[in-house]
């Protein structure tokens, strides 16, 4: 009888993925292990384990075959200059505002520059990020996530518990209003967080204001209705290490986002691609110092449908490790989200959503699979 012949292509701690390959008989027999223990495993760990050359099965992604490969933008992306929503000309603002709408109309997508946020501050909020995700496996654990709604949740992937295809990601979602938490950790992180949040829930203030005018409200209707004094704010960090496979792999799936607009910026590494007229297109080149800022599904219900929450995903490269820091910023949770009463007519513009209180709608998102729209899909009418 022939003896076995083991050979590990690749492991890490306590060999939880690996590829054998036995001789037995005169035949070679290739299998791949991947066992429940990944799945508390972080994909930073897994990048940097030796003599990675190929991903596990388990995320191995499948693009949609009829997709085109993404493109650079034939049109430039929309561009806001936001002190221009605060300028005591009257012109000034009326045009301004125009162009949000149509931005939100039109692409869902725009670049926000003279915003008031201090490039030193959204440097600051890249470095200790990164400084989170270089903290040891066992300090992130501290912060494992256990509930969708848990205030500070550390994890990989998008919800490992429903996932069948891994995302190549690893995050940290923490809740910074309306009651402020943060890690413990990294030195300094909790003050840089507490301000950065601050600073962006002023720009969302600001430019849901505008977007209130540009729909032809009252500028403090979507405030007051969705009752932002209270609204939910989430800080996210996104690490997407190199892969050996980006071809198949991918850092997020196409997906929408749950609130009302969603602030990112990134460490200067392109990856972002978002849905434009049907076809994906790249975000790169950006203004410096600027925010992307796309709009999400309660935008989409709260406008009946004038506004599209913009479908988007992270792809992932071999070189270099992408970080985005994202805010999300929605509605208060008890707040029922419906289309506004003044832009529905039952014979014109009839409601197109049914009403949802927005904790319910975050909680189908966050503990589903992420795929396209397929949330906001379950409340048309």
């Amino acid at each position: 009888m022939w003896p076995f012949l083991i050979h590990i292509l690749f492991d890490f701690d306590h060999d939880v993925a690996f590829s054998r390959v036995y001789k037995f008989a005169g035949f070679i027999v290739t299998t791949n292990f991947v066992f429940d223990q990944l799945k508390m495993k972080s994909v930073k760990a897994l990048a940097e384990s030796r003599d990675l050359n190929s991903i596990p099965s388990l995320y191995a992604y499948s693009t949609n075959a009829t997709d085109p490969p993404a493109s650079d933008p034939q049109d430039p992306i929309p561009t806001i200059d936001f002190s221009l929503l605060t300028s005591p000309d009257p012109d000034q603002r009326s045009q301004i505002i125009q162009e949000l709408d149509k931005a939100c109309k039109d692409w869902g997508f725009f670049q926000v520059i003279n915003h008031g946020v201090s490039e030193s501050l959204m440097k600051m909020v890249m470095e200790k990020v990164e400084e989170f995700f270089n903290l040891t496996d066992e300090e992130k654990k501290d912060f494992e996530e256990k509930d969708v709604l848990d205030p500070i949740r550390y994890g990989t992937s998008f919800n490992s518990k429903k996932d069948k295809v891994f995302c190549w990601r690893d995050f940290l979602k923490v809740i910074v209003h309306p009651e402020f938490h943060s890690p413990n950790k990294p030195l300094g992180f909790s003050e840089v967080l507490l301000e950065y949040s601050k600073r962006t829930r002023e720009v969302v203030r600001g430019l849901l204001s505008g977007i209130s005018t540009g729909l032809g409200l009252d500028q403090s209707y979507v405030e007051k209705s969705l009752k932002l004094d209270s609204g939910l704010q989430v800080f996210v960090g996104n690490l997407y290490p190199p892969c050996p496979q980006p071809e198949v792999a991918i850092g997020l799936p196409p997906h929408s986002d749950h609130g009302l607009l969603t602030l990112v910026i990134n460490n200067g590494v392109s990856g972002l691609q978002i849905k434009h007229d049907g076809k994906w297109i790249d975000v790169k080149d950006t203004l410096p110092n600027s925010f992307l800022v796309n709009t999400a599904d309660q935008l989409e219900v709260f406008s009946n449908g004038k506004y599209k929450s913009v479908e988007h995903r992270a792809v992932v490269n071999d070189t270099v490790t992408r970080i985005s820091v994202v805010v999300a910023n929605g509605p208060a949770l008890d707040a029922v989200v419906r289309p506004a009463d003044k832009l529905v007519d039952e014979e014109r513009w009839p409601a197109a959503y049914v009403p949802l209180k927005y904790k319910e709608y975050l909680e189908m998102q966050q503990g589903n699979q992420i795929e396209g729209k397929t949330c906001l899909d379950r409340i048309r009418v």
